[in-house]
């Protein structure tokens, strides 16, 4: 699944495309993409083909956010979670300083 979307942004010529591994961080997924797109049109086209490549290999059920703004677009495939950016709201947002690499894991304090 993870092969599959990050082939899709490569296709696609999303930028800056990063993948955090999130085994052991949170119950949430596997693993986090996040990419850039250089408008919002990019961003939506780059959705559509994750999307549409996942589907066509058999995952869809893939829930989608975002897409009328195409400012920030998730898609979320269940272990694998996709974010497509425009340059500012990435910026902004700065997904990789909250769950990048050189976050600590948390501890549960014993109370």
């Amino acid at each position: 699944m993870k092969t599959l979307a990050l082939a899709s942004l490569d296709d696609m010529k999303a930028e800056d495309v990063v993948d955090i591994d999130l085994v052991g961080r949170t119950s949430i997924a596997d693993s986090m993409i996040i990419a850039t797109g250089r408008s919002q049109r990019h961003v939506g086209s780059i959705a559509d083909k994750v999307v549409q490549s996942l589907k066509e290999h058999g995952f869809g059920r893939v829930r989608i956010e975002g897409m009328p703004a195409c400012d920030w677009v998730l898609i979320d495939a269940g272990h694998v979670i996709v974010h497509v950016f425009r340059p500012e709201v990435r910026g902004f947002y700065n997904l990789e300083k909250m769950w990048g690499a050189d976050r600590p894991l948390d501890l549960v304090a014993a109370s």
